[in-house]
């Protein structure tokens, strides 16, 4: 597969291009449906998401077409992560200084490159050049059965609890891994 990572930290470079892709996979792939999936929302989020100072994104090409994307943010003191945890986490987990844990906001991949080994590939191009301790993420476990939380799991990911971090959002597993093994 001759696919090429590219690194980005300007959101507005890409932004069309990853609500794009946001919107092929979880509307109309996955099916997921409401409010909370809506380009608007989404962006609104990519929005929030990157005026974290330290936020960046690897998107996959495959000639001229983008094969999906990630993008992450480092958690800093103020952060709401660990806000919405369902879950009770032992002391001092959730505290973050900006260096602590990296937040894996979004991994996406188009149908045609699913089942390549591209998400992983995407997703280690992203977290190889970062300084942060651990990485997090969020897992909505109900599309696929599943499927997405055990591939998380085989990339050293555990699982740490459950959150709901927007009103209408489904409840999601929320994961952790050091960065760096």
């Amino acid at each position: 597969m001759s696919v090429e990572l590219r690194h980005y930290r300007d959101v507005e470079v890409v932004r069309q291009t990853i609500v794009d892709i946001h919107l092929e996979v979880r509307l109309r792939d996955f099916g997921l449906v409401g409010d909370f999936y809506s380009a608007e929302r989404f962006n609104d989020r990519l929005t929030m998401h990157r005026s974290v100072p330290g936020w960046e994104a690897v998107i996959a090409y495959d000639g001229d077409q983008p094969a999906g994307f990630a993008y992450c943010t480092p958690l800093g003191p103020t952060t709401r992560w660990w806000s919405s945890m369902t879950t009770p986490l032992p002391e001092g987990y959730t505290d973050e200084d900006g260096a602590r844990t990296l937040a894996l906001n979004e991994i996406v991949v188009r149908r045609n490159w699913r089942g390549t080994g591209l998400a992983q590939r995407i997703h280690e191009e992203l977290l190889k050049g970062r300084q942060e301790k651990r990485v997090t993420l969020l897992v909505n476990p109900a599309p696929s059965d599943g499927k997405v939380q055990k591939l998380y799991e085989q990339w050293g990911y555990e699982p740490i609890g459950t959150q709901q971090p927007f009103p209408d959002s489904p409840v999601m597993t929320a994961m952790t891994r050091p960065l760096h093994s």
